[in-house]
């Protein structure tokens, strides 16, 4: 616990003895929200109209990347079987990990869950603007990456990121790996 209050005091807003797990959610806070969204593609990557195919370009991009991530370091992606608890099903390869020493992502699980994304429509009624559209969020379901790493520091975390448009992200920390390895 004193290797962690070291590396995290000054965000700490309470003390506690003992973490189980440690579950952070992280987003682009630049692209949470749906006008954000409109100046990054219209503005930053100079695409006049946000539209399906242009976000859907981007999760396509992920996913290739993805993949190509996984073959260039023969990690193991797989899709995530149902009633099949991912953290024993890795188990084997983090072992290996321990044995030899290494660091670095493990394994890597896709799994169809709900998340955030945006919906984009036409405007009902024209406007000034023929470029514009309407983003609104949604909940929809979707591929989801899982990573399973094992980091010197923290020992073994789970990264979990949204394949849409903006790509949601939540990290698992072990508490108890962390705080034993002080």
């Amino acid at each position: 616990m004193e290797r962690f209050t070291q590396l995290f005091g000054n965000l700490l807003a309470f003390v506690y003895h003992c973490f189980d797990r440690i579950v952070i959610n992280g987003y682009l806070n630049g692209l949470s929200r749906p006008e954000q969204v409109v100046h990054f593609v219209c503005e930053v990557l100079g695409i006049p109209v946000v539209s399906k195919e242009v976000l859907s370009q981007r999760t396509n991009d992920y996913r290739l990347w993805m993949e190509a991530f996984a073959r260039n370091h023969k990690i193991p992606i797989e899709w995530a079987g149902k009633g099949v608890r991912k953290e024993d099903y890795v188990l084997p390869a983090l072992r290996r990990m321990e044995k030899k020493k290494v660091f670095g992502v493990y394994f890597i699980f896709k799994s169809m869950e709900q998340g955030r994304t945006f919906r984009i429509s036409v405007p009902k009624y024209p406007t000034q603007d023929p470029n514009h559209r309407i983003l609104a969020h949604q909940t929809s379901r979707f591929t989801h990456y899982y990573f399973y790493i094992r980091d010197e520091i923290l020992g073994p975390i789970i990264i979990r990121v949204a394949s849409f448009f903006p790509f949601h992200a939540t990290y698992w920390l072990n508490g108890h790996s962390f705080t034993s390895r002080n």
